[in-house]
């Protein structure tokens, strides 16, 4: 009796993990702990003082940024990767991903200038090297998504070689509809999900009339980096503190897992109060409401 329990009890672990090997890796990310801030909303700031902005992220709470805008010739708002690095390590900070152009990826076919953003992403010790936006004659067709999945497929395979992930960052114009499907099912569809992930702005998400939890629902684990961003109550054009705002995170939240939820990124693109402490007011009502 005790032998069969125990090669029952073998049996049943074996078939166990042969089971967890099936089951898609989003049933095991960790949900985050720490909320981070799309530099993005603080453009207006950085280039005059770099150092002194990078600080006040760090006391308003945030433990990650995101990046944007880095060029060949002005780095990180002046700063070398490896500068930029060091004060984000100074201030209890760390970059998981970054906003890099692929406009001439997309234009010409060209990778020099993508291999130099996969090179400063790496340098920063970034996981995912972001595209942020598209521009409006490469999308005027079902056909043209389907060239830009390829063209992602390709940037991808080229972060990987560097250690790093491809994303792609939504905004409205993904969910146009293209006889029975959208852009943004394009590239759900034609975009290798072991490559690319996909960073679901939750503000135009919602702009556009989608439900974010039916897109989860539709593409499990697809979904590592949300911008979690407001929506005005009286003016869905504008963004505002988040919990202040008109958009329902709570719910939203409740599908992290099945999204695949690994890095929760606030975004603000405009402001009624001091940017400072908005940003604070944000990172509060995250931590406390969402995570």
């Amino acid at each position: 009796m005790m032998m069969n329990s125990r090669r029952t009890f073998i049996k049943q672990t074996g078939m166990a993990a042969a089971a967890a090997l099936l089951l898609p890796s989003f049933t095991y990310a960790k949900a985050p702990k720490v909320v981070g801030l799309q530099l993005y909303s603080l453009r207006a700031q950085l280039p005059a003082d770099v150092r002194g902005v990078i600080a006040k992220v760090g006391a308003a709470g945030y433990k990650e940024v995101e990046t944007f805008g880095y060029s060949a010739k002005n780095k990180y708002w002046g700063l070398d990767p490896m500068a930029f690095k060091n004060l984000l390590i100074e201030n209890g900070l760390k970059a998981p991903s970054g906003h890099y152009s692929v406009d001439e990826l997309m234009t010409s076919g060209k990778t020099d200038e993508l291999k130099g953003f996969i090179e400063a992403a790496s340098a920063i010790g970034s996981e995912y090297l972001t595209v942020p936006y598209l521009a409006e004659p490469w999308r005027q067709s079902a056909d043209d998504y389907k060239k830009i999945a390829a063209k992602l497929n390709q940037a991808a395979e080229l972060c990987k070689a560097s250690g790093l992930k491809l994303a792609y960052h939504n905004h409205d114009f993904e969910f146009k509809p293209w006889g029975d499907t959208t852009g943004y099912e394009i590239l759900l569809k034609e975009t290798d999900p072991k490559m690319v992930a996909f960073e679901l702005d939750l503000y135009w998400a919602v702009r556009s009339g989608n439900d974010p939890a039916k897109l989860f629902a539709a593409h499990p684990g697809r979904f590592p980096m949300w911008h979690v961003k407001d929506m005005d109550k009286a003016n869905n054009k504008i963004n505002t503190e988040v919990g202040t705002g008109t958009i329902d995170f709570k719910t939203i939240f409740k599908s992290a897992k099945v999204a695949g939820l690994k890095y929760a990124i606030m975004e603000q693109e405009n402001f009624s109060l001091d940017p400072y402490v908005s940003i604070k007011q944000s990172a509060d009502y995250i931590k406390a409401q969402l995570l």
